[in-house]
């Protein structure tokens, strides 16, 4: 009977690569309001999926959704912001 060999290693070396920047870092952490908003909304149309949504389920979308609308909007201001030329008024 003949043996099987494997060419390649078993394990790929970790690479230095993988790892995120700190300008990566710096950028989920400033869209990190708005990814905790999001989270909120998905749980709470989550919660309505296997039932009839009642009033407070809906008043709950609506709630998470306006803390959605309202991360969006600072982000983008903050952005916005943060890349204006530095012109003097």
């Amino acid at each position: 009977m003949k043996s099987i060999a494997a060419l390649q290693k078993l394990v790929t070396p970790w690479s230095d690569g993988l790892e995120p920047s700190d300008a990566e870092l710096g950028a989920i952490e400033q869209e990190l309001p708005l990814i905790l908003a999001e989270r909120d909304l998905l749980d709470a149309q989550i919660m309505t999926l296997d039932r009839i949504p009642t009033e407070v389920d809906a008043r709950r979308i609506r709630r998470a959704r306006n803390r959605v609308l309202v991360a969006q909007r600072d982000l983008a201001n903050r952005t916005a912001g943060s890349t204006a030329s530095g012109d003097a008024a």
